[in-house]
């Protein structure tokens, strides 16, 4: 049995350029170099995106405004999303002390930190001697991590709490050795201490600490709760009562350039395109903050501002790694590579795939879609859940995934424009049948 959860698939993915375009592609309706360069751009720009936060809200207005220009109606939803503003997070070990990554729903430690032994604990929660009263250092598998709700992440810290830890600070071992921030529950803390998260290339002073039990101490202090944030969703509602929706999220734990800007991009081509070119239908274009809490903010746009499921002729989603670059990993070195990373997926009502393997034919990753039925990812899973059919979702995690450096470097422009054209095929395909 294939297992359908985002938290454990794995990946393949080439780059198709603008010359291998189908000869009998209107030229007028392919999306422009220049124009989803600048909105890449634009959406690098805002900075940090975490939900509610100025980054987030002010791509929100941004791109509202954009719809709003284009011919649709915005209608926006608030919800409360959780936030935590770090003063101080850190480990420290003698004369080691290296910055941590809250875990939210984060548990502050307060000013004076949580002290006790380091004990390393790996990756299945296994551990040496006592964990009472220690600072767990979990070793977590070497992965591209996303989700802190994945088993591999989640059963070892919660073994950790269950044997007696103080706290646990989870060393996210992946291949950019740097700190992998993990979505979570926006609901409630899914762990019942403190938990941080540390890269790899900060670690291993304090693994070999743990060997022998050397005192160290955790602070995370700052300022936290819930704030506003807001999904929105532009209509055109010409009365047919067959609606095309396509969606998208905007927010990450950083800048997201390559995480988010492509299905952004995508997504604003494909609005702006649509309002003119698809007249005998019903348009619904919905953007989600809030994706960083497992989905949040697209569990709360389904409840009040989807399109009616029985009206809905078809939904695409546009989802993480649209069009990301690959690298080399060079140790120590990473050089960026012209081609797209491979690490993306294209899942889709199974009736459907035939077309999608047409249309996306020379796309690495895209050229061999999945049908929706034995894998479904992200927040494909919540449009599926509220019953949209047939439906089609893209999703994946490159190598600069949930880290602070996915930013310009990790954008393919040309992989972006190819991947716009496919939706943009696909949707037009869908419409007319």
């Amino acid at each position: 049995m294939i297992d359908t959860s985002r938290r454990t698939f794995l990946g393949a993915g080439a780059l198709l350029t603008i010359g291998s375009f189908s000869s009998s592609t209107d030229a007028a309706v392919l999306p422009r170099t220049e124009t989803i360069e600048a909105d890449l751009n634009r959406y690098v720009g805002f900075g940090e995106k975490r939900a509610g936060g100025p980054g987030d809200t002010a791509c929100g207005d941004w791109l509202a405004s954009e719809l709003q220009a284009a011919g649709y109606a915005v209608e926006r939803q608030t919800f409360a999303a959780p936030y935590f503003e770090a003063s101080r997070a850190e480990l420290v070990s003698g004369d080691l002390t290296a910055p941590v990554y809250p875990q939210p729903i984060v548990r502050p430690t307060g000013a004076e930190g949580v002290a006790g032994p380091l004990v390393r604990v790996d990756s299945v929660g296994r551990f040496m001697g006592s964990l009472e009263g220690a600072i767990a250092l979990v070793d977590l598998a070497f992965s591209r991590w996303s989700s802190s709700l994945s088993p591999g992440i989640r059963r070892p810290i919660e073994a950790a709490f269950a044997a007696g830890a103080k706290a646990v600070v989870a060393i996210t071992n992946g291949p950019t050795g740097k700190v992998i921030a993990l979505n979570a529950d926006g609901r409630e803390p899914m762990f019942s201490g403190p938990v941080a998260l540390i890269a790899p290339e900060h670690a291993s002073g304090f693994l070999a600490g743990a060997f022998t039990r050397q005192e160290a101490r955790l602070v995370i202090d700052g300022a936290g709760g819930r704030r506003d944030a807001f999904n929105f969703v532009g209509r055109i509602d010409r009365g047919k009562g067959q609606w095309l929706a396509v969606s998208t999220p905007r927010s990450g734990w950083f800048t997201c350039a390559a995480e988010r800007g492509g299905g952004v991009a995508a997504w604003l081509y494909l609005a702006r395109w649509a309002a003119t070119a698809l007249p005998n239908h019903d348009l619904a274009f919905v953007c989600n903050t809030g994706h960083e809490y497992e989905y949040l903010g697209a569990a709360e746009a389904m409840r009040e501002i989807a399109p009616p499921v029985a009206e809905t002729k078809f939904w695409l989603h546009l989802g993480a790694n649209v069009a990301a670059r690959d690298w080399h990993e060079i140790p120590g070195a990473p050089t960026a590579l012209p081609s797209v990373d491979s690490q993306r997926f294209l899942s889709i009502s199974p009736d459907l795939l035939p077309l999608a393997r047409t249309v996306f034919a020379g796309q690495i990753g895209y050229e061999q879609p999945v049908s929706s039925a034995a894998l479904a990812a992200g927040e494909l899973e919540e449009v599926i859940r509220a019953g949209y059919s047939p439906a089609a979702g893209v999703f994946g995690i490159h190598r600069y995934h949930h880290v602070a450096e996915d930013d310009a470097r990790c954008l393919n422009v040309p992989a972006t424009v190819a991947a716009a054209e496919g939706f943009r095929r696909l949707l037009e395909s869908v419409a007319r049948g």
